[in-house]
């Protein structure tokens, strides 16, 4: 991929949900929400102190990640959807 986020940004893909429940039925694509896991696709460098001291990133590419419902913003980077956010709307690593 060509695209490399910047600082502690994070290039998330979302993870598909499931299409059924675990008693068998078929949940519509109307009731469904937007899956809050992904995989990190990539990273960038890391934020960097007053001092100028590099904080390396905790992330790496293929860490699979949940986030908040609401964070990151929704790009389309060679015909695929997904999310660019900082690293401090990653709330842990699964």
């Amino acid at each position: 991929m060509a695209f490399t986020p910047l600082h502690d940004r994070v290039l998330v893909r979302r993870l598909e949900s499931e299409e059924t429940t675990k008693g068998g039925l078929i949940i519509p694509d109307a009731a469904k929400e937007k899956p809050a896991e992904g995989e990190v696709v990539s990273t960038g460098t890391g934020a960097r102190k007053d001092s100028g001291e590099l904080i390396p990133m905790d992330v790496k590419a293929g860490d699979k990640v949940l986030f908040g419902k609401w964070s990151g913003t929704e790009v389309k980077i060679e015909g695929e959807d997904l999310l660019i956010m900082k690293e401090s709307d990653i709330l842990g690593i699964l």
